[in-house]
């Protein structure tokens, strides 16, 4: 990377006094008002572990770069859940880029991540062409759907769900109780999902909320089995809105939808479908091989007006990670895996059957060759190594070699990650 001269910046974790000045170089760096309320200051210096929270400093003691990781648990293939390191709050002050700023706060993060055990690093990348030279691959994706609900063929009047499940509108406090547990449960079914810190239930149920943070109370809703279990959750807002004709042409936008059973997702796709005055649903980052078009007896009713890779992964430990994730069928494959930081590469033999995989450094001839960038791409099974070998971006050793990775590493429903973080 090149960078051009200017006075050496000092790179290191802050301290809980340097909390304000990182707040106000992170709202700089997101093009933010750099006001910081006291409230964010303090909650920060509580939640944050300081350890983990760099920056750049000038000479003169200004900080010019933000980053920022945490403690994560990530899904894989499986429903296996590895450690990983969550990346966040990168940001390059305009007067300090292209100094090699981000480049020493990832490696510093990096060594530290590999260090402690951690199988990756994940992070959602706001600009698409930077990540990529840090060794990490666009792992899931996300779609969001716009639907037409008089045209979805639904019963406008609400019914209640099949075999005496409800829905009930509950305030913060209940959903702030019940949303935890469910969210842990259906992690162990979904390839992608990560843990949600209790910050996250706290922000998004308004106990985190900050004076430059305007908080709006959204509806929350919960799906009871006949048992009276909680089997699914659904956070919406509803922006009002009359016609010049002074009808109602409400708009609901889904924050958060998920159902242990296809009936509770369903049903909550209903409910929300089924709300007086509104006539369009957005429904949300969604997988993008989500349920919901067909859930509705006019699929052409939702529409796709968003749809971009989310979470990307960076490989720290190449054997780990292959031998977490599960396989629905037997075959070997020997990789040879290129990172130029150091962390991963290698030659790696995997043997993998459905009832678990076996990977160890190898010295056997290789048959296909990917950076740890693809590797990333390809781990949770959302990517084909077919379509990155006729891309240029591996290459097969031995014929064949990327079709036996896509027989191996494919998942039959795609990986999805909805949070942001």
């Amino acid at each position: 990377m090149t960078t051009r001269p200017g006075p050496a910046e000092t790179v290191r974790p802050i301290t809980p006094e340097e909390v304000r000045a990182w707040s106000r170089a992170l709202n700089t760096g997101f093009v933010r008002p750099p006001t910081v309320s006291d409230e964010t200051v303090d909650r920060r210096r509580a939640q944050f572990d300081l350890s983990r929270v760099r920056a750049a400093f000038t000479d003169t003691g200004r900080v010019v770069a933000t980053f920022r990781s945490h403690e994560q648990t990530l899904t894989v293939p499986g429903g296996a859940t590895v450690p990983t390191d969550a990346i966040t709050n990168v940001t390059v002050t305009p007067t300090h880029r292209r100094r090699g700023l981000l480049t020493r706060m990832m490696a510093d993060d990096l060594a530290e991540a590999k260090e402690r055990g951690d199988v990756a690093a994940t992070l959602i990348a706001a600009e698409y062409r930077i990540y990529g030279r840090y060794g990490f691959g666009p792992a899931t994706s996300a779609t969001t759907w716009e639907i037409d609900v008089p045209r979805t063929g639904l019963d406008p009047r609400w019914s209640a769900p099949e075999d005496g499940a409800t829905i009930d509108l509950v305030d913060a406090a209940e959903y702030r109780k019940e949303g935890p547990g469910l969210h842990d449960r259906l992690r162990t079914r979904v390839a992608g999902l990560v843990s949600r810190q209790p910050s996250w239930w706290d922000r998004d149920t308004g106990l985190a909320a900050a004076p430059e943070d305007p908080w709006t109370e959204p509806y929350y809703a919960l799906y009871r089995s006949a048992r009276g279990e909680v089997e699914g959750l659904l956070r919406y807002r509803i922006e009002g809105k009359f016609s010049d004709a002074v009808q109602p042409v409400c708009t609901a936008t889904v924050l958060d939808l998920f159902g242990a059973t296809p009936a509770a997702e369903r049903a909550l796709w209903h409910y929300v479908c089924s709300i007086d005055w509104v006539t369009v649903v957005q429904s949300g980052l969604r997988a993008p091989d989500d349920l919901l078009p067909d859930l509705l007896p006019d699929r052409r009713a939702a529409r796709i007006v968003k749809q971009a890779d989310t979470m990307w992964v960076r490989i720290l430990d190449v054997a780990a990670a292959l031998e977490a994730r599960s396989y629905a069928t037997s075959g070997e494959l020997v990789l040879e895996v290129r990172d130029e930081a150091g962390f991963a590469g290698g030659r790696f033999a995997l043997e993998a059957t459905p009832d678990g995989a076996v990977c160890a450094p190898s010295a056997a001839a290789p048959q296909l060759t990917l950076g740890v960038a693809e590797l990333g791409a390809l781990w949770l099974g959302d990517t084909s190594a077919v379509r990155l070998a006729a891309l240029g971006r591996v290459s097969e050793e031995e014929a064949g070699a990327a079709a036996v990775a896509d027989t191996l590493l494919r998942t039959s429903r795609r990986p999805w990650c909805p949070d942001m973080f």
